[in-house]
Parts: structure tokens; C-alpha cells; sequence
């Protein structure tokens, strides 16, 4: 007799557990639909790593209409325009790639070619579904921090 192994065998097999750990792998990922700023603090997936009060970068380092990534904090800091500031996780809600480049008014996934847009996370392209999740910082004159 000759069995074929599917994805629902798989999941019997694993049990609740398992099942968890594959859905969180496959998922698309969490995250705050509610158009938030980056002056809310980070919930679930994609929370920063770095600690709080870390300087990220001067603000004269950010582009405006553009941003910067920073990879090892896992957090992306754009400038929709002048002098205003926001944060975002830098993981793809939609398979939780590190994004990777800012460019024509969008935040980069490259893995399967998300894109968010810079002013508020919200997705551009996808196949992403969720906004990126917003991240917290502060500006204490010249210097973006972590909070």
C-alpha cells in the first residue's frame, strides 16, 4: 500500500504544536493596520532589537522622500517630507524577510517583491497583505533614538 504524505497529514501528525510553528512560519505575518505613527510603541513581530535610546542616525542621514534601513535593529526610518520622521519594522510582514532598499517612495522587500510605502508602512505592491508594524523613536535635536 502506498501513502502520500499532504500538508493536512503533516498537521494530524504534528499535532497543536506543530501546527503553530508551521503557521507562524507560512503566515503573513502581524501587524497594526491602524495607519499608526512611529511615536507608538512596537507590538509582536518585528520589534526592535537594538536598546532604547540608542542613536540610530542624524537626521540629515535620511532622504527626504526616502529613508534608511537599519539591518541590525531590524528597523527602517523614512522621511516622507521635510522634517517629518517615521519608523517602521524592517521585516516583511508577508514572509518576515529583512527588507532591503528605500527607493521611489517605497521600502523594499527582497525575497518576493513586497513593497510598503514610506510615509505610513501601508502596503504598495505585494504579495504582503499587513502594513509594516510602526516603530518608536524620538528626536533630540539633530539625533534619531530609539525608544
Amino acid at each position: 500500500m502506498t501513502y502520500e504524505t499532504t500538508r493536512r497529514t503533516v498537521l494530524l501528525a504534528t499535532g497543536a504544536t506543530g501546527a503553530t510553528a508551521l503557521a507562524a512560519a507560512c503566515g503573513g505575518g502581524g501587524g497594526d493596520d491602524s495607519g499608526s505613527t512611529s511615536t507608538q510603541s512596537p507590538t509582536g513581530e518585528g520589534a526592535t532589537s537594538g536598546p532604547a535610546g540608542q542613536v540610530l542616525a542624524d537626521i540629515d542621514e535620511i532622504p527626504v522622500g526616502g529613508g534608511k534601513i537599519f539591518k541590525d535593529e531590524k528597523i527602517v526610518v523614512t522621511q516622507p517630507e521635510q522634517g517629518q520622521l517615521k519608523a517602521f519594522s524592517a521585516i516583511c510582514t508577508h514572509q518576515h524577510c529583512l527588507l532591503s532598499t528605500v527607493s521611489d517612495g517605497t521600502i523594499n522587500c527582497p525575497c518576493h517583491g513586497s513593497k510598503f510605502k514610506i510615509a505610513d508602512g501601508a502596503v504598495a505592491h505585494g504579495p504582503a497583505t499587513q502594513p509594516l508594524p510602526a516603530e518608536q523613536i524620538t528626536v533630540e535635536g539633530n539625533s534619531i533614538r530609539m525608544t
